[in-house]
């Protein structure tokens, strides 16, 4: 049995957590899975499942392997796709990460028509604020906002991501309305704290084309955009957000735009690939639907 077969496999008996349902699902005798996945740890020199009279799990070295081992059998099936026909359909699994409120407000309600385009695709979306390491957690993409560190990862740039200020008509009733920069040491604002650093971002604004800030008072310290935009609409303080994800708001009236000519720097959304090249065609196509998405409902 040669070695994509073997990750097959084993890709196989963890996914089903079950040796005979695996078995039964690639239509081969329990004994020659066992066989296999025993042949594979000894090529391995671990051990790769716990295995149990009710479960089989993945062992820490098991659940590294299977990251590698499904990128591994999806390009070795997309090159064979390649020369069977040459408009075959992209095919194999996709890991992806991004922001929170995109992954969810924008990202995931799109999903199913990229999936029925595409039916050889499975995506595995990871949804964090935080900061991720593509090549430690083996994903395929990531997309992030703000400037970015000198990673060497391979950089798509999207677009400019608008920041407005907002606050709630609650907290304007009781602090007025802030007409220019002079009056925000009589305003507080939510404190927003980088979830990755912990560092209290400052209010900024562009003056002069260069970018401008200040420390605010603030009451609240969040680290995460649903907990910000709450407490936004809860009346604690002014925020600096990107226009599409208080677009709602902003139409309902649960929000209001203030001091419109002093907003901050927009932020640049950028998608990140691994130190490789050219990208799987799975990857390409998602890329290519994702930025598209973004610039239609984001960056517009």
């Amino acid at each position: 049995m040669d070695r994509i077969d073997l990750l097959r496999i084993f890709i196989r008996v963890v996914e089903s957590g079950s040796f005979t349902r695996a078995a039964d699902t690639l239509g081969l005798p329990r004994s020659s899975v066992s066989l296999a996945i025993r042949d594979l740890e000894a090529r391995m020199g671990t051990r790769l499942l716990h295995r149990t009279t009710r479960k089989v799990s993945a062992t820490q070295e098991g659940l590294a392997l299977l990251a590698r081992s499904q990128r591994l059998v999806s390009d070795f099936e997309e090159t064979e796709n390649l020369f069977r026909q040459t408009k075959a359909s992209p095919a194999g699994k996709l890991r992806v990460d991004m922001p929170g409120r995109i992954g969810r407000l924008i990202v995931a309600p799109a999903l199913p028509e990229f999936l029925a385009r595409y039916p050889q695709i499975d995506i595995d979306m990871g949804v964090t604020d935080r900061a991720v390491d593509l090549v430690e957690n083996s994903i395929d993409c990531v997309l992030r906002v703000g400037p970015l560190g000198d990673s060497g990862l391979i950089a798509r740039f999207i677009g400019n991501l608008a920041l407005i200020n907002v606050a709630s008509p609650a907290y304007l009733a009781s602090h007025g309305t802030p007409q220019g920069l002079d009056e925000l040491d009589s305003h507080l604002a939510v404190a927003y704290a980088s979830p990755s650093t912990g560092r209290v971002e400052p209010w900024e604004w562009i003056e002069r084309g260069e970018t401008m800030s200040r420390a605010m008072r603030s009451r609240v310290v969040v680290n995460s955009a649903e907990a910000y935009i709450a407490c936004c609409l809860a009346g604690l303080g002014l925020i600096q957000i990107p226009a599409y994800d208080v677009r709602a708001h902003l139409g309902a009236g649960e929000l209001v735009e203030v001091m419109p000519g002093h907003r901050a720097a927009p932020m640049p959304m950028t998608l990140l690939f691994p130190h490789r090249q050219p990208l799987p065609r799975r990857l390409e196509v998602f890329s290519d639907w994702l930025a598209d998405l973004l610039r239609r409902n984001v960056l517009a």
